[in-house]
């Protein structure tokens, strides 16, 4: 067994552990309480489509894992994708709450007309190459910051809209990371 090599790549793992802890994947602000006004079972089915629909946090995370496990020879993009995909898990929570308070059942699902239509992997577009996997990461950031400022514009409840510009700004954060990693890649 050779030592000087293990200890070199120690040495290194230390400086790369070091950069990435120096990194940030949510805003540095404290997310708001998550409580509601009053119920309203719109707001509820607007939070179960920010969980469950084709564009939400459930497919975000799930993309992320994929990613993750596609980069995983690249150990820098995997890390950055694992750790964004737990700031989404709590986006999901948060949601999940928000429906439950608004009397929604928080299932993995969304309203479709009257019907509902459980969340499903084909929601997502699964890119294999480098910059398309990236761009399309980036789209998907940039969707949620659509959606939610559009949902603010439209929810009179102040604890929901609070909580929605709370995940906006680790949303606009993340396309800060995808973009700058488009243009490095």
């Amino acid at each position: 067994m050779n030592n000087c090599g293990s200890s070199k790549n120690e040495c290194n793992n230390k400086e790369k552990d070091t950069a990435e802890s120096e990194e940030i994947f949510a805003s540095q602000k404290p997310y708001p309480p998550v409580c509601i006004t009053e119920r309203n079972c719109t707001y509820g089915r607007m939070m179960l489509d920010n969980i469950g629909g084709a564009n939400s946090e459930m497919s975000a995370v799930s993309l992320y894992l994929y990613n993750n496990l596609l980069l995983d020879l690249d150990k820098y993009l995997s890390y950055v994708f694992h750790k964004i995909s737990i700031v989404e898990m709590h986006h999901l929570e948060i949601f999940g709450q928000l429906a439950r308070l608004n009397g929604e059942n928080p299932r993995l699902w969304t309203h479709r007309g009257n019907k509902m239509q459980y969340w499903s992997p084909c929601c997502n577009r699964y890119p294999t190459e480098l910059k398309p996997l990236l761009i399309n990461a980036l789209e998907g950031e940039k969707k949620a910051v659509q959606k939610y400022t559009m949902q603010c514009e439209h929810i009179k409840d102040v604890h929901i809209v609070k909580c929605l510009k709370r995940i906006i700004l680790d949303e606009e954060l993340h396309i800060e990371i995808f973009e700058s990693l488009c243009k490095k890649y």
